[in-house]
């Protein structure tokens, strides 16, 4: 099978290249900067930014969010089946 990523340099243009389950916690940020998320279930999720702000938002089952995430916050946030998209 042939790989159109190999030896491609991880691209915020392209797509993401991996999809990885996220556990919420208010103390811990992720282990990298995801660039965007997903959220199998519809509920509130809280969030810091990769610019360092906390964002609360309402999401309906199977959302994208498009936007670069440093902490999934556990207080507040009841969305389920999250996970984050990385380069």
């Amino acid at each position: 099978m042939t790989n159109p990523f190999e030896g491609r340099a991880p691209n915020l243009a392209g797509p993401a290249r991996d999809m990885l389950p996220i556990t919420p916690s208010d103390s811990a940020d992720l282990a990298s900067v995801c660039i965007g998320l997903y959220a199998e279930g519809a509920g509130s999720i809280v969030f810091t930014s990769e610019t360092g702000e906390i964002r609360t938002i309402n999401v309906p089952d199977f959302s994208i969010i498009p936007v670069a995430i440093r902490r999934l916050h556990a207080t507040g946030t009841s969305a389920t089946g999250l996970h984050g998209f990385s380069v």
